[in-house]
């Protein structure tokens, strides 16, 4: 609410929180709002001022104060949901400096407005019954917009909010709450209809030729794609004076905060300061003048006036539909990677949209919608329908998975398949001699150690050793490198990323690489096809290598031997792809694989279960269970039971426990939280201590590095008068911490290496690897901009593999996260909670640990989807017509009831079935936990078969309309799964058993 009323946008300011903020802002300069009504397509504007906002936001009617439904009473319940209309940065540019530019862009995002808000109204549900199991459509929703013409930094940024009221009217003409978990979903689709207004609208493209302007294939407008680097390095400058006005305004104003008027005044000194004949605060008639200035003193030549230009737009006729349908599975796949390789209609339908806006056709918004329903028909012919036999489904289900991902598991299990092969341990007496001679005086192996030692030194083709974090996997290793050597067998060390590569061959004593490194050294090369879309392929002896411009003859650096052992270092960041290049090598040379890792802890970047896959086929599996990294043993023990509890009470157990140690800090608010990150990294770095900030999203790691970085220039710790323009357009000063995200060979740099800036220089960035003062490196300013950010505060993905004094884990995170963060830190680890209650605290450290079942193969992906199917609200039908005795018709529709409620029942069996298989990471030990699940689901089709036979008697005898022939249907189905484990499922395109 902090800025509804203000012409300048502070959304970032990430401490702004809830309706709490609006009183400070009622005052403001604009006096009224614009409230939308969508109504069966139709839409309606009135306004409303600030009382009336603040009732419209509190759920209830903006003019009478009348209650909307059921009254939200919960600190945490969604008010508001705020979807942005943004554009490239140079649209906002060509309408600061082209009146008629401004004009039809506004005319543009008001088309774009309409077309949000109707899809909302159209696609959207609320939720009816108990439980909510049934969907509701919308009759009615109600949309705020608020429209700014700058970012904070007074720079052009033409952006809208549009905030959609959760109270929505459903058709049943009753108020209640929006689905706010299929909103979240369909936002893909809505950003896509973002995407496709601004690069394909006719007035918009004609507006810009006859002005002289045209779009590139990046988005921006092409003419004045230079000035937005410049403009947006003159905002770093804005913010480094910022800080220092900031500063001393806190300093002449004691035990005082600044409220947002202030804030405003300096925002306006603070983009005046340093610029020639400017006047010290900004005017507002002034601010288009001042712009228009520096965009000259980029540019001479950019607010000329250009000739018309003419447009080329693609003719519909003429768009290859099969090559758009490609990029849109290849869109809809890359966002499937959390969920074992699903998605939804939605996303299918989002990748559509983007890959027609990124087409060059322009044309009405209405007139594109069939060809974009062809793509997504061509799309559909390139998945495999998880969900086939389910009839109809919300489209936000994730039931369709990409052909080539599904082959790409299939294919994956096959070589594994071919590959395992038993053989023999290395002898473990050996093995502690090894150790004994090699290791530290205090360091010795634990009987898990040594086990995984010796089955890394035997002869088994395929061996997987996971453990938990601190289990000492690479100390094990080091061992075992010994024991090949006596064996004059050789290892090679590969890990998925440089960084992990570097880290492991420090602490094994080897020459370690990365995995991409041996694939390539064996010919393998990898790139994009033209719907976008990861292909690799082999390079055979004597074929030219396009990549270095001469002909490949074969490995020149890693040459493996049938008894050689490839050990996968962090092996659960191993992606589909790669480990499918892996194990053809291993094929081909008769060479071990060993995979050594944690796929509890982060994902890959690309698809998942590569080593869970190979894990399953391993002869030699080995699971670490002792934690040797922290200095109290009880807590090391915890981490094991956090690691994967097995049951929601489990979980809660170690929630309980951890709050007993005083390791649960509960917080009220967001703010709060950060407020704590950002206090635990001084307090540890004032004792000169590392602390690792773990949070669940980029934007919140953004939020924390930048009130560290501006709390340091406060104590004099950094000086904001050096700096660089970083990633993302952040400001990077000498003594920050920041992360590189890109291999430099040139600069010897590595992807998600921690470095502290040492000194910018004209031209380039002096930086010293954390911890090592001795390792010093030299980056571009433009490497700097383009892939290096602050990292006082990371993700798990950042912070994977690290080891610190101390780690604070923010709210939000999900088990993975929770679970590598709560493990980083030697001596404390604490996680934060947004709770009112000490009890509720709990109850949400306990939901973050559980984590969903492993999607390992497809037929994991399909249980999967039919418990997602079964969670979701079902459309409300009229399920029959009175034709016979009442008392038959409620009793069929009873019995119908029940039926449709046990399919929710045995999908959700499905699941916990697939999870203890899960947790026996594929052994042949079959647990008695999973035999009693097993069981119970047969004894529960049994009844479904029972009740089927039922409800045709009772159709019989009054023609009840029942869903009995679907019903039916479904036995069959579950029938012929009773063994869902052990059976396979036939998918299209080819794929049979697996």
């Amino acid at each position: 609410m902090a800025y509804a009323f203000k012409g300048s946008c502070d959304s970032h300011l990430r401490a702004v929180t809830g309706v709490d903020a609006l009183a400070a802002y009622s005052r403001g300069d604009a006096e009224r709002v614009a409230r939308f009504t969508v109504e069966d397509g139709a839409v309606a504007v009135d306004g409303l001022d600030a009382g009336e906002l603040r009732r419209w936001v509190d759920g209830r009617e903006p003019f009478t104060d009348e209650p909307r439904g059921r009254e939200l009473t919960s600190p945490h319940a969604d008010l508001i949901l705020d979807g942005t209309i943004n554009a490239p940065k140079s649209y906002s540019i060509a309408a600061l400096i082209n009146d008629d530019l401004a004009t039809e862009f506004e005319a543009l995002q008001d088309r774009l407005r309409t077309r949000i808000m109707t899809t909302w109204q159209r696609e959207l549900n609320a939720r009816r019954g108990a439980g909510g199991r049934i969907r509701e459509s919308l009759h009615r929703i109600e949309v705020v917009e608020l429209q700014h013409r700058r970012s904070r930094a007074l720079d052009p940024h033409i952006h809208r909010h549009l905030w959609l009221n959760v109270k929505v009217l459903g058709e049943d003409g009753k108020w209640s709450n929006v689905d706010s978990r299929v909103a979240m979903k369909l936002h893909t689709l809505i950003n896509a209809e973002g995407e496709l207004a601004a690069r394909t609208d006719p007035d918009w493209i004609a507006a810009l030729a006859r002005n002289g302007y045209s779009i590139g294939d990046d988005g921006e407008i092409a003419q004045l794609a230079q000035a937005v680097r410049p403009l947006s390095r003159r905002s770093n400058q804005i913010e480094a004076n910022r800080a220092k006005l900031l500063l001393k305004w806190r300093s002449e104003h004691p035990g005082q905060e600044p409220d947002h008027d202030v804030l405003q005044h300096l925002d306006r000194l603070a983009w005046a300061k340093n610029r020639p004949d400017k006047p010290g605060a900004v005017d507002e008639s002034e601010w288009e003048q001042l712009i228009r200035d520096e965009l000259h003193a980029i540019d001479a030549g950019i607010l000329r006036e250009r000739s018309a230009a003419r447009s080329w737009p693609a003719a519909i006729e003429t768009l290859d539909r099969d090559l758009l349908a490609a990029k849109a599975i290849v869109d809809a796949d890359s966002r499937s990677t959390a969920c074992g390789g699903r998605f939804s209609s939605y996303d299918l339908r989002a990748g559509a949209t983007r890959a027609v806006a990124a087409s060059g056709v322009v044309a009405r918004r209405d007139n594109l919608q069939v060809l974009i329903d062809d793509v997504v028909a061509r799309g559909l012919t390139q998945t495999v329908d998880l969900l086939e036999a389910e009839g109809d489904r919300p489209q936000h289900i994730k039931g369709f998975m990409a052909s080539s991902t599904a082959r790409l598991k299939v294919e994956l299990a096959a070589r594994f398949d071919a590959l395992t092969r038993v053989g023999e341990s290395f002898r473990p007496r050996a093995i502690l001699d090894i150790a004994g001679a090699v290791l530290d005086a205090d360091v010795t192996l634990d009987e898990g150690q040594i086990t995984a030692a010796s089955a890394i030194a035997g002869t088994d083709r395929l061996v997987s050793v996971t453990g938990p974090a601190g289990a000492g996997k690479t100390t094990m290793l080091r061992a075992a490198r010994i024991a090949l050597a006596k064996q004059q067998r050789q290892l090679v060390v590969v890990a998925p990323t440089k960084k992990a590569a570097s880290v492991a061959g420090r602490e094994i004593g080897v020459t370690a690489v990365s995995l991409h490194a041996l694939l390539a050294d064996y010919g393998w090369r990898w790139g994009r096809d033209e719907a976008g879309a990861e292909v690799w392929r082999r390079l055979q002896a004597g074929e030219i290598d396009e990549c270095v411009g001469r002909i490949y003859t074969g490995p020149r650096y890693f040459a493996l031997g049938a008894a050689d052992r490839v050990v996968v270092d962090e092996a659960g960041m191993v992606d589909l792809h790669t480990a499918n290049a892996l194990a053809a090598i291993a094929a081909e040379t008769g060479a071990g694989i060993a995979m050594v890792g944690d796929h509890l802890q982060a994902m890959p970047v690309g698809h998942a279960g590569a080593m869970a896959c190979m894990t399953r086929r391993a002869t030699a599996v080995v699971e670490l269970t002792a934690v040797h990294r922290f200095r109290d043993p009880s807590y090391a023990a915890l981490t094991l039971r956090m690691r994967e509890p097995a049951s929601k009470e489990a979980a809660l157990a170690v929630a309980t426990e951890l709050d007993a140690r005083e390791q649960i800090h509960r917080v009220t608010d967001a703010a709060q939280a950060r407020d704590v990150m950002v206090e635990a990294y001084f307090r540890w770095t004032a004792v000169r201590k590392r602390v690792a900030l773990v949070t669940s999203t980029n934007d919140e790691a953004d939020a924390i590095n930048e009130a560290i970085q501006e709390r340091r220039v406060e104590l004099g710790q950094l000086h904001p008068d050096r700096l660089v323009v970083g990633q993302g357009e952040q400001r990077l000063l000498e003594g920050d911490i920041v992360q590189t995200r890109l291999n430099d060979r040139v600069a010897d740099v590595e992807n998600r290496a921690l470095w502290t800036i040492r000194r910018v220089r004209a031209s380039d960035v002096e930086l010293v690897a954390l911890g090592d003062r001795g390792d010093v490196r030299r980056v571009s300013l433009d490497y700097a901009a383009e892939h290096m950010h602050l990292a006082y505060a990371s993700t798990v993905h950042g912070i994977q593999g690290e080891t610190t004094d101390a780690s604070v884990v923010g709210p939000g995170v999900d088990a993975s996260g929770l679970y590598v963060g709560m493990t980083r830190g030697r001596v404390h680890n604490e996680a934060i909670a947004i709770a009112w209650t000490a009890c509720a605290a709990r109850e949400q450290i306990a939901d973050s640990l559980m984590r969903g079942v492993a999607e390992v193969t497809i037929e994991d992906s399909v249980r999967a989807a039919r418990s997602e199917l079964g969670r979701a609200a079902k459309v409300a039908r009229d399920r029959g017509r009175r034709v016979g005795a009442e008392d038959g018709q409620s009793s069929a529709r009873q019995l119908d009831e029940w039926l449709n409620a046990s399919r929710v029942a045995l999908s959700s069996l499905d699941a916990r079935i697939a999870d203890e298989e899960s947790q026996g990471h594929g052994r042949a030990a079959d647990s008695g936990g999973r035999r009693e699940l097993v069981s119970l689901r047969a004894r529960l089709i049994e009844r479904i078969e029972v009740t089927s036979r039922s409800i045709v008697e009772l159709t019989q005898q009054d023609g009840y309309a029942s869903n009995f022939d679907r019903s039916q249907v479904r036995v069959r189905e579950y029938r012929s799964e009773v063994g869902p484990v052990e059976r396979g499922v036939e998918t299209r395109e080819g794929l049979t058993r697996q």
